[in-house]
């Protein structure tokens, strides 16, 4: 594995913890954005070589996860008028010790992974469990649907680094699918965003238990 995905991954453990911290939904989608970028970069660091192929993928990468779908969201931030995420389940402080903890746990259970000797001394499988469970934080105590969001963006962002461990193993083409999927995902959120602001003139998701009869 080549000797710079380890710094890069640092820099996409670092910005977890921006996500975790931070109350302005603008900054949570840029660093999600750079978070994405990142991941594009990733892929060729994680090929070590320049082919075609690779430089594809990464540039697709950055495209969807790093430019378009940032793009639409904020978008979105805009046509609902919201700025900042308001009395979260968890608060900030208690997400980022949060946030700690599952990173310490990450690397404690990638040791207990049976992963190949090349990839052992790598961050590849703690940074990847660490980012799965910061997005699943996110979902899970946050109220804006916009910051749901961009907890869903995050917990795929570590389903994709730990893929990196099969990247020679699974082609190339299953990758970008997963990317469609990402892309059409994030496109039905900003659709559903929309309805809920529309009909309720908000988009905290309690407002949906309303919906019951």
């Amino acid at each position: 594995m080549n000797r710079f995905v380890d710094p890069v991954l640092i820099f996409v453990l670092l910005l977890n913890f921006v996500v975790l911290g931070a109350s302005r939904i603008r900054t949570m989608i840029q660093a999600v954005a750079v978070q994405g970028a990142l991941l594009g970069i990733l892929i060729m660091l994680a090929h070590g070589s320049f082919m075609f192929i690779g430089v594809m993928m990464a540039l697709v990468a950055i495209l969807l996860k790093g430019i378009l779908i940032p793009h639409m969201l904020f978008r979105a931030i805009r046509d609902v008028a919201i700025r900042r995420e308001v009395d979260p389940l968890v608060g900030f402080i208690a997400s980022l010790f949060l946030g700690a903890g599952g990173t310490g746990l990450a690397v404690l259970f990638s040791r207990t992974l049976p992963i190949i000797h090349a990839d052992t001394g790598t961050l590849i499988v703690p940074a990847a469990v660490s980012t799965v469970i910061t997005g699943f934080l996110i979902l899970t105590t946050r109220r804006k649907a916009i910051t749901q969001v961009v907890g869903y963006l995050i917990l795929e962002n570590g389903i994709f680094v730990f893929g990196l461990l099969l990247m020679d193993a699974i082609p190339l083409l299953v990758e970008l699918g997963v990317l469609l999927d990402l892309f059409v995902a994030i496109f039905v959120m900003g659709i559903i965003i929309h309805k809920i602001n529309k009909e309720f003139s908000s988009v905290n998701t309690h407002m949906l238990s309303e919906l019951k009869e």
